[in-house]
């Protein structure tokens, strides 16, 4: 099984998969850990949305690789890709599905001005799951982004709704 998770910019995807991992026994893939590691220190001195999709797409290939690697030899995986929109999300679970590999979807439902306030405190304390200092502009921009899973679409991928 392949557990997806999503939600926007601080709504809690990583600290939720750092918890269910253990209860799953599951690999936790985090697009934030791939993209800070392979890519900040490249980072042009005026970012693009364009080259910042190009690799975020090049750590979904390699990551969603991985988790069918795992998944054939009976591990799960939690993947923490953001999945801010629901073609991404149509993308990587018809890819799981094809694999012959079961999907769950976990959606974190929380508003905005509670994930605005989550970010703004994991940029003032760094703590355990911070990668990179969110901005209000940034935060503003993905929001353009975000498109909450519909109920069809949590049905069609065993969709559990969660409130962090």
């Amino acid at each position: 099984m392949i557990h997806l998770i999503c939600g926007s910019t601080g709504a809690g995807k990583t600290t939720y998969a750092n918890e269910l991992r253990p209860q799953l026994g599951a690999l936790h893939l985090s697009i934030d850990d791939w993209m800070v590691t392979l890519f900040a220190p490249d980072t042009p001195p005026r970012m693009s949305w364009p080259w910042i999709e190009e690799r975020v797409l090049r750590c979904e290939r390699q990551i969603l690789a991985t988790a069918l690697d795992l998944a054939r030899t009976g591990v799960p995986s939690i993947l923490d890709l953001g999945l801010q929109r629901a073609d991404q999300r149509r993308r990587v679970a018809d890819r799981v599905a094809a694999a012959g590999v079961g999907v769950r979807l976990h959606f974190l439902d929380v508003d905005a001005a509670e994930r605005w306030r989550r970010v703004e405190r994991r940029n003032d304390q760094q703590g355990e799951t911070f990668r990179v200092k969110v901005t209000r502009p940034m935060f503003d921009f993905i929001e353009t982004l975000w498109q909450p899973p519909t109920d069809d679409e949590m049905s069609v991928l065993d969709g559990v709704r969660v409130a962090t």
